[in-house]
């Protein structure tokens, strides 16, 4: 199981394998909007400093793509939490046209024709679908967040809410800051620690002082905890291709948002 990159004209995305086609998804790439200077040219974020009406466009683009349309979303309000929150049709639009309250890192559906987006610029986005139940999951899981497991508890609330068993979740977790670039402090390995025990330290190197951290790996292993057997994981450092992705890390909050989406087909908004 793997990535593919998918290319229409000048617009980029990735997809995975393991994701069945009973529902639509990508990751995005900087390649294929409108938007111009350092948000060029696909900015999916509403508060990077972009044009309303630029960053509409660059939801039309992708969604005449992936196969959804810019009322099916619904975005999360992310401040590096562990909460995850059920959305409906009710809450489409939300974070695009309207405005979303609730302070989220991750959505969970089982409606067609809700967009769920989880967004990123290094921080690991993942997304989830149980193709037994028709649950769907997008979970943003910066190292807080994942320190905290939050996409182990997107999977068990996917369960409370609408019966999934772990063992039928496909998993996909795309493109981030690579170990390769993840330099940090001991305060990020010690959090991995505390909360994984031994098991994250197949995902931390010392580094001089500091160590690299593997965010897809211990998320990997958060999945596998819970209980989740099908995972794809991209191989791609959003910090390695700046020119590619968006990344927090290389150019600061000079930049636009990435976004993982995901969405039931059915449903879609006139």
């Amino acid at each position: 199981m793997c990535f593919q990159v998918v290319r229409k004209e000048q617009l980029e995305y990735l997809t995975a394998s393991c994701i069945s086609a009973e529902v639509v998804h990508c990751f995005s790439t900087r390649y294929g909007g409108v938007s111009s200077g350092y948000l060029s040219s696909l900015n999916l974020g509403v508060h990077r400093g972009d044009v309303f009406e630029n960053v509409v466009e660059n939801y039309r683009i992708l969604g005449d793509a992936v196969g959804f349309l810019p009322e099916n979303t619904v975005f999360n309000r992310q401040v590096h939490s562990d909460k995850v929150v059920r959305v409906g049709k009710a809450d489409c639009g939300h974070g695009l046209f309207l405005p979303v309250e609730e302070e989220r890192d991750a959505t969970i559906t089982n409606e067609p024709g809700v967009a769920l987006v989880a967004f990123g610029a290094d921080c690991t986005t993942i997304l989830l679908h149980d193709p037994v139940t028709g649950a769907i999951g997008a979970v943003h899981s910066g190292w807080r967040g994942t320190a905290m497991g939050i996409v182990k508890k997107t999977v068990e609330r996917m369960h409370e809410e609408f019966g999934t068993d772990p063992a039928n979740v496909q998993a996909a977790i795309g493109p981030c800051i690579g170990p390769c670039c993840f330099e940090t402090h001991d305060d990020v390995p010690n959090a991995m620690l505390a909360s994984l025990g031994d098991d994250a330290r197949a995902a931390i190197s010392p580094a001089g002082e500091k160590y690299h951290v593997d965010l897809k790996l211990l998320n990997r292993i958060w999945l596998e905890r819970a209980g989740v057997k099908t995972i794809d994981v991209s191989t791609e450092c959003t910090c390695c291709q700046p020119e590619r992705f968006w990344t927090h890390r290389k150019v600061g909050n000079a930049r636009g948002s990435l976004a993982a989406i995901i969405m039931r087909r059915g449903g879609e908004q006139a």
